[in-house]
């Protein structure tokens, strides 16, 4: 009789920790891979809603300036990133980190101390970088009347 991974009369630790290694295989590389496939078919099937919804309502229109205008709707507008807002997220999220490694381990301080300091970088930056154009034409301003 075969035992597990064909060898015969293996003991149960030695079973126990190849099952270990085996699934901690498994988790690492087929659960990223599966979170990607899921979310690139849900934003494929959102976005081919989008597209027939606008043919359905395209058939329905007669004046093709609207046909343009609602074309235009399609486009993706980007809007700049916000450093100061993603900064304090990922600050929070690494102050988070270091409370949990109060409870657990000194090594998850570390990686929120990391993390939070990133984060203060954030900040810095959308400070350093403004994006809103007011914002942009003040930093000018104060530059000049120096």
């Amino acid at each position: 009789m075969m035992d597990f991974m064909g060898v015969n009369g293996a003991d149960p630790e030695a079973q126990l920790a190849l099952w270990l290694v085996f699934g901690n295989v498994a988790i690492l590389f087929v659960m990223p891979l599966m979170i990607v496939w899921i979310t690139s078919y849900y934003s494929g099937k959102d976005k081919n809603n989008r597209y027939q919804a606008v043919i359905a309502v395209a058939s329905n229109l007669k004046n093709p300036s609207e046909i343009s205008s609602l074309l235009n709707c399609l486009n993706d507008k980007k809007t700049p990133t916000d450093y100061r807002r993603s900064g304090i997220i990922t600050h929070g999220a690494g102050l988070g980190l270091v409370t949990l490694g109060m409870v657990m381990t000194k090594f998850i301080i570390g990686i929120g101390g990391l993390v939070s300091f990133i984060g203060a970088g954030q900040v810095l930056a959308g400070y350093l970088y403004p994006i809103e154009s007011e914002e942009i034409n003040k930093a000018v301003e104060d530059f000049e009347s120096q």
